[in-house]
């Protein structure tokens, strides 16, 4: 009996010891992600756990926590993917055409990750405003763009569209093109070569740039608060939503908004990761 006792306690020991002699970039990676991802997630989590559980739902399925969850995952994953289809329709240009000012358009790309977000916010509100340059043109029509939930989606394309784009670049330009001059050699036309060919090979970065696009997307703020009306049940998103509740000292309250950001993002960046997986499977 005590045999069976000792051998799960060696092993618990060995693995201590393994993890003890490990070196010192194991060490510093383990160290940096513990401080800057799991302790986070572990304080987020333990807080919303002070509390009884039915407190929890009953702020968590609130009238206007599900109305901001609405406009944050569906406005975000709606523009995801329609930066996944434009997205890689710009990358292919910029790998597969040469034009006048080619390099000064790929860099203008990277603008959202370098401009501010209250910057972006400021400009498009004044863009899309009804006495901007563009929403100047569709307001005659009754279509307002700023301080709506379309001025949302628009601040949402403007900041993940360079995720796609910059992972779909790299893999347009390792392609042969060997393959799709063997595939036009046996008769395939130009559509059924990018269908059959081409295609399958982005599948993979495609997904990966709507997961980055989206997950940016979802936890975007400083841009969305400037572009956005945040009236309950019309535009508020979720981390608005968060700040209104640390307005009012409502600690818990955004903790638990917070919680089911976090609960469903990473569910949903599991499921993109799966097809993605499918993908590279039986692409």
């Amino acid at each position: 009996m005590a045999i069976s006792f000792n051998k799960p306690r060696k092993k618990f020991l060995n693995s201590l010891g393994g993890l003890l002699h490990l070196s010192w970039p194991w060490r510093i990676t383990i160290g940096y992600l513990s401080i800057m991802l799991l302790l986070p997630m572990a304080a987020l989590l333990w807080m919303s756990a002070t509390k009884d559980p039915s407190e929890f739902w009953r702020i968590a399925t609130s009238p206007v926590a599900l109305s901001a969850y609405d406009v944050t995952f569906v406005t975000a994953f709606v523009t995801a993917l329609i930066n996944g289809v434009f997205g890689t329709l710009i990358a292919w240009v910029l790998v597969r055409y040469d034009f006048p000012f080619k390099r000064i358009i790929d860099a203008t790309i990277d603008l959202p990750f370098a401009l501010p977000t209250a910057v972006a916010g400021l400009t498009i509100a004044t863009v899309y405003s009804p006495a901007g340059w563009i929403g100047s043109l569709v307001a005659p029509f009754g279509i307002q763009i700023a301080f709506t939930r379309f001025g949302v989606g628009i601040a949402m394309l403007f900041i993940s569209l360079p995720f796609v784009v910059r992972t779909v670049q790299p893999v347009l330009r390792e392609l042969e093109p060997e393959v799709e001059e063997a595939a036009w050699s046996l008769g395939a036309s130009n559509s059924q070569t990018f269908w059959r060919i081409i295609i399958p090979q982005l599948i993979s970065p495609i997904l990966i740039g709507v997961a980055l696009g989206f997950s940016r997307a979802v936890g975007e703020y400083g841009s969305i608060v400037i572009v956005a009306s945040n009236i309950p049940f019309k535009d508020l998103i979720a981390p608005v939503l968060i700040f209104q509740r640390l307005e009012q000292y409502d600690y818990y309250g955004a903790t638990v908004i917070g919680v089911v950001l976090l609960a469903v993002s990473l569910a949903i960046l599991f499921a993109i990761n799966l097809v993605q997986a499918w993908g590279r499977r039986y692409a």
